[in-house]
């Protein structure tokens, strides 16, 4: 067993890794050395831990059974979940975080040592820690299960508005905080779980409720929201457990996850808390109404796989725009083939990266170095929107809302003022689509009927490797 110094230094290293990991998850170039880092101090932090001085000989067959169930469930989901089902997959372990945190508080509230040889103010402190962690806990555990549905398809991604659903959320926090006073004057431990209780049940709706007023379009918001809050729950466990790893751990992921929440919502011209409030995408496939002058009109050009490597053929400048049909095609392969081609016979080829393109933030890039595409022709929106009027071709690969002119050009379209990628501004612009079917958003997109547009219709992949097989001929 450790004693309790050589876990306290274990302790600080694994933090400083955890540390080291974010900053190396930071650039595409350093993200492995990143995972790295982060897999070596949650070692560190784990064995630490199980055989620190808080741990008792007893409790070790239950601990190491624990994660041989743990880990083996995690070994087969990174063996077997797609690349497509990453986005529902990171939602359902945040549901696990808010459950542990959530059953980590009734065991430490009913814990008689817990609270042993505590201070009144110290028990109360201790209580309200017990209250908020649950209460975070529970949020995230209901919201990210709805998460998870939507973003798997089992929910629908049209948001749920319940008539004023603003005055039941403050009716909800009122009880909350009503429950809350009575469950600090508590005398038993019993008298206060019916506080606890009550409190967990409104949480639980309340993340429901959050997560289903939330429209398709915002669901990468929503991931990373969720990622915030997951840490948040980590970190009120850890104040319950008096384990200072753990709060820092909860921090760091708390504090990285609003970052990025911030960083998506500027990235889609929205404030986080209309967000939060809901309503924005429809799902479905239906387009939400729009001002009358810009409703799409006009016919679509349909182009060849043939037809479309003789543009990349004699195409100087090449900008290509991958999306969540990508993905779903696992196209990105065949994408790689045609890049390496091209770079072969001169033609400058990049990607342009939307922040919320897919459905969680960077699943395009995850999914372009899987690919081995180079780092460097793998370009963020800011830094080549610019480009597209010296582009001979765009390829738009899957993606939707994300090249829409309508943010630009319709002040009434539900994404207006959303940052987009103007691919119509290239000389030609070809999208790769199975249908005319609108995106996640389920917003009807005018790219589609412009005179330089042309569309290839069909799968990703089939598509492309046909592309692929004629400009080799």
């Amino acid at each position: 067993m450790m004693s309790a110094s050589l876990a306290t230094v274990s302790y600080i290293g694994a933090t400083i890794l955890f540390i080291l990991s974010l900053g190396g998850l930071s650039h595409p170039e350093s993200s492995r050395r990143g995972n790295l880092y982060g897999m070596i101090g949650m070692t560190i932090a784990v064995l630490a831990t199980v055989f620190g001085p808080r741990v008792t000989m007893a409790g070790m067959p239950w601990i190491i059974g624990a994660m041989l169930v743990g880990g083996s469930v995690g070994l087969y989901a990174a063996r077997k979940v797609q690349m497509t089902q990453m986005p529902e997959l990171v939602a359902l372990m945040h549901s696990l975080v808010g459950l542990a945190a959530c059953l980590v508080g009734f065991a430490n509230y009913i814990d008689p040592v817990a609270a042993m040889n505590l201070s009144s103010a110290e028990k109360a402190i201790h209580e309200i820690e017990i209250y908020v962690g649950i209460l975070i806990g529970a949020v995230t555990f209901s919201g990210s299960i709805i998460a998870f549905g939507k973003l798997s398809g089992k929910i629908g991604g049209k948001p749920l508005l319940l008539p004023a659903r603003h005055w039941l959320n403050l009716l909800g926090l009122l009880i909350v905080i009503v429950f809350g006073y009575q469950f600090l004057h508590a005398e038993s431990i019993n008298a206060g779980m019916i506080g606890l209780t009550v409190m967990t049940v409104i949480a639980l709706l309340f993340g429901i409720h959050m997560v289903m007023a939330i429209g398709g379009a915002d669901m990468p918001v929503v991931v990373s929201m969720l990622n915030s809050y997951s840490g948040w729950a980590a970190a009120a466990t850890g104040f319950m457990l008096n384990n200072d790893l753990l709060i820092v751990t909860g921090a760091l992921v708390g504090s990285s996850g609003a970052i990025l929440s911030y960083i998506m919502c500027r990235a889609m011209n929205r404030n986080f808390i209309s967000v939060i409030a809901g309503g924005f995408g429809t799902g479905g496939g239906t387009a939400p109404a729009a001002s009358g002058d810009a409703q799409p009109a006009g016919e679509v050009s349909p182009i060849s796989a043939v037809e479309t490597a003789e543009l990349l053929r004699e195409s100087k400048n090449v900008i290509i725009v991958p999306g969540y049909g990508m993905a779903v095609a696992q196209a990105q392969h065949t994408v790689y083939e045609i890049t390496q081609a091209l770079r072969e016979m001169g033609v400058n080829v990049r990607f342009g990266i939307h922040p919320v393109a897919g459905r969680m933030p960077g699943h395009m890039n995850v999914l372009l170095a899987e690919a081995k595409v180079p780092y460097d022709i793998v370009m963020e929106m800011d830094e080549l929107n610019e480009d597209f009027p010296d582009t001979d071709v765009a390829i738009v690969i899957g993606a939707n809302d994300i090249v829409n002119p309508a943010a630009q050009d319709d002040p009434g379209s539900p994404i207006a003022g959303m940052p987009v990628l103007e691919v119509w501004k290239a000389k030609t612009s070809i999208v790769m689509k199975r249908s005319m079917a609108s995106g996640y958003a389920g917003v009807d997109n005018p790219l589609f009927y412009k005179e330089n547009n042309r569309m290839l219709f069909g799968d990703a992949k089939k598509m492309l490797e046909e592309v692929f097989v004629a400009l080799k001929a």
